[in-house]
């Protein structure tokens, strides 16, 4: 009798709990299979960077003395899904029970609990104890909050991990929260700095060859491709970040210019939700280039508070409200999504950018997501299916835990206020500050009614007009309401006819 080890390919950590007890006769199972990398259409990029960093993983897992059972693509023996492949290896040896890592995903959750009954098999599901705080301690959390706020989620994390946390148990600096020094408005001469490229091994090539020929119809450049695939080079880009680009990471972290998806981000995000990297041993490199003075306060706590406190929480919502968060839709958006978000043509400059680097990336950074895209999509009322399947498929690093509450909740507000206090809206003003993108834009930014003024301008009023019943109780809101309120009947009016004209246009893809 043997216990199977399954290793699914968001769990590529040495000291994943799944692997803990592994004795000599016990079996590791790492498939790639047709049905996870096809239920949305993943980037060609997003696919080989899994399918090389398991592949890679299971040589290394072989290397430390594991029996790996390692099935590929294209073996002629696939069964295509992660319950047919489990099958097989019950077909062929005599095993005691299946251990397992907790998913990230609900869905995959669910098949896996359904193997007691469908394989008759035993299953150990683990804690995933490289998050930080466990769905148990989260819902305990949560459970005596009126409101689910991440600020004062964030807090006790970083009481508890001793982060940015003096010996009096005062935050660092005195400040919990050092956002405001990290809003700066994009400056001339920033730029991204040069990333590192790392060597192909044959494994990589293998993998690239492999998805240009099966995934070259799913949206996305495939080359060139950049990503770290091993455990090694992804620590590689960690200290690199760390020692040379988290000093600049603070200040322009929300800017966007034309042609730089990077800027100053980490890009580690990937190697983070796929196990490469963990988080707190990130947070700690973090924390001690503040302490040698290497980096600034501002951003060590601004870089620090995405992993510790955002990542942790939106996965803390994500299983608290599961599976009914996944059909919320207060706002009631169902307008199809739009071709150019696959790449078709607009004029809308910020949104051909931005698709445009997640095409060639799969890659763009958080303030792009939100507020270009994400944005746009709050207020034309865009499926909030079809929207979040596009962020799922487009992007390296989303996986549902992380992606549906980031867009469900912060970018569309159809959870209603639980993810976040208010809708993320914003008319063109905002991206023409924080970007310069409008300056080689068909629209005009500045202009709200007419042929060449910006779609944002019309499209945020008539989005608040819409909504009007379900926001204007929202405590952050009454400003915006009332400016809107001393708007003459005739600028209402003209409002409400070019919101008309843009939704026209929209549907035609003539935007």
């Amino acid at each position: 009798m043997k216990n199977l080890h399954l290793i699914l390919g968001d769990q590529l950590s040495s000291s994943i709990s799944s692997l803990k007890g592994f004795k000599k006769n016990d079996l590791v199972l790492m498939c790639e299979v047709m049905e996870e990398a096809t239920y949305v259409k993943h980037h060609p990029k997003k696919i080989a960077f899994l399918f090389a960093a398991m592949r890679h993983f299971a040589l290394a897992l072989e290397q430390k003395g594991y029996q790996v059972r390692y099935v590929k693509l294209n073996d002629p023996s696939n069964r295509g899904n992660l319950t047919n492949e489990v099958a097989r290896v019950l077909e062929e040896f005599s095993i005691d029970k299946i251990i397992v890592t907790e998913p990230g995903e609900y869905r995959v959750e669910q098949i896996i609990k359904s193997w007691k009954k469908k394989l008759n098999v035993q299953v150990d599901i683990r804690i995933d104890d490289r998050f930080l705080c466990s769905r148990e301690s989260f819902q305990k959390w949560a459970s005596c909050k009126k409101q689910l706020r991440m600020e004062y989620f964030y807090r006790e994390m970083r009481k508890k991990y001793r982060l940015l946390i003096e010996k009096d148990n005062t935050p660092t600096g005195g400040e919990w929260n050092y956002d405001k020094e990290n809003r700066k408005p994009p400056v001339k001469g920033l730029s991204s700095p040069k990333r590192i490229s790392h060597k192909k091994s044959p494994v990589l090539l293998e993998v690239l060859d492999l998805v240009s020929r099966n995934f070259a119809h799913h949206f996305g450049d495939l080359y060139p491709f950049h990503y770290a695939v091993t455990r090694e080079q992804a620590l590689l880009e960690l200290d690199d970040f760390i020692e040379r680009i988290l000093p600049k990471f603070g200040d322009f972290q929300d800017a966007m210019l034309k042609g730089e998806a990077y800027l100053n981000h980490s890009l580690l995000s990937s190697y983070i939700n796929a196990g490469l990297l963990l988080p707190l041993e990130i947070c700690q490199k973090a924390e001690a280039a503040y302490r040698k003075q290497k980096a600034p306060l501002n951003a060590v706590e601004g870089f620090i508070r995405q992993i510790l406190g955002w990542r942790e929480y939106v996965r803390g919502i994500y299983w608290l409200k599961m599976p009914e968060y996944g059909d919320l839709n207060y706002l009631d958006a169902m307008r199809p999504l739009p071709d150019f978000y696959w790449g078709g043509a607009t004029k809308m400059r910020c949104i051909g950018e931005v698709v445009s680097q997640t095409q060639e990336h799969a890659y763009s950074h958080h303030i792009q997501r939100l507020m270009v895209t994400g944005n746009f999509a709050l207020l034309a009322g865009l499926d909030v299916k079809q929207v979040q399947e596009w962020y799922l498929a487009v992007y390296s690093d989303a996986y549902e835990w992380v992606e549906m509450p980031n867009t469900l909740g912060m970018a569309l507000f159809a959870d209603g206020g639980i993810l976040g206090s208010k809708p993320y809206a914003a008319s063109g003003k905002y991206i023409q500050r924080m970007s310069n993108f409008c300056k080689s834009c068909y629209y005009n930014s500045n202009e709200m009614i007419g042929e060449k003024a910006c779609p944002f301008n019309a499209l945020y009023w008539n989005f608040l007009t819409k909504n009007r019943k379900k926001l204007e109780g929202n405590h952050r809101l009454p400003y915006v309401y009332n400016t809107y309120d001393k708007f003459s009947d005739s600028k209402k009016e003209e409002i409400n006819n070019q919101a008309k004209s843009i939704f026209i246009r929209l549907g035609k893809n003539s935007l």
